[in-house]
């Protein structure tokens, strides 16, 4: 096992976290844990700041402002990454950000052994090299030629409706039940979570705005600066809640609407 391995914990759970800690220092006391961060928001605040003081990431997936795959987006980040999740759909996501391991929770010291000798295989065969080019030949293969959903059946009223994805100017979640807006008011209930359909929907047209609303760029009347950061955005037709992008969010969706 390698002694000071160096790890950063991704997780906004704290008992969760403090359970994994106690576990990687039980399997190893020469393990460091560098920092445990809670949101995307604050790891990628850390990791522009700090780089190469770690050796391996143990990532949740879903924290409580968004996927974690956010955070590999918008920072550099070449070092291994094990997604340690309650979700099973997230596989492929995870290959693509540095995943090396996707463990389920709940989990046992049994499955973090594992996949911590899995790393240390990996380190000692200098595999990293030969794992990006797989990643980057999967990924060419996944998703060079991905089709987005163009449309969707709504069922409504004992009828089966289908909409254009194009048509619709944006989702919302609440009561974990999501709606989708048309321009013309019409509302419908679509049996997607907010998650499903940010890796369904053409990224070039909708973006996931923060945790109730992913928006279509058409349907964008206006922007305006907001509190700390963050950006308060108009769309029509116009909902009963406020548009908020998080100062985490601001810069890539004005490069989105910018395109």
């Amino acid at each position: 096992m390698t002694q000071n391995l160096h790890i950063i914990i991704i997780e906004d759970e704290a008992a969760t976290a403090r359970n994994l800690e106690y576990i990687l220092k039980e399997i190893n006391p020469g393990i460091e844990i560098i920092i445990t961060l809670q949101s995307v928001a604050e790891a990628v605040d850390w990791f522009e700041t700090n780089d190469n003081i770690y050796d391996l990431i143990f990532s949740d997936i879903r924290l409580s402002d968004g996927l974690s795959f956010e955070i590999f987006s918008r920072t550099k980040i070449l070092k291994p990454v094990i997604f340690v999740t309650a979700y099973n759909d997230y596989a492929i996501e995870a290959f693509r950000n540095n995943g090396i391991d996707y463990v389920l929770k709940p989990f046992d010291k049994e499955e973090i052994l594992r996949t911590l000798l899995k790393y240390n295989t990996l380190i000692a065969s200098d595999a990293n090299n030969e794992l990006s080019k797989t990643k980057s030949l999967l990924y060419e293969l996944q998703y060079a030629t991905k089709q987005y959903k163009k449309s969707f059946l709504i069922h409504y009223c004992g009828r089966l409706i289908p909409v254009e994805a194009a048509k619709i100017n944006w989702f919302y979640t609440a009561n974990e039940i999501v709606y989708a807006y048309l321009a013309d008011g019409r509302q419908y209930v679509v049996e997607f979570t907010l998650e499903q359909l940010e890796r369904e929907l053409n990224p070039s047209l909708f973006f996931r705005a923060n945790r109730q609303f992913i928006i279509n760029k058409n349907a964008v009347d206006t922007v305006e600066y907001f509190f700390n950061g963050r950006l308060l955005v108009k769309v029509h037709p116009l909902p009963l809640e406020q548009i908020i992008v998080s100062k985490a969010k601001a810069m890539d969706f004005r490069k989105w609407l910018d395109q």
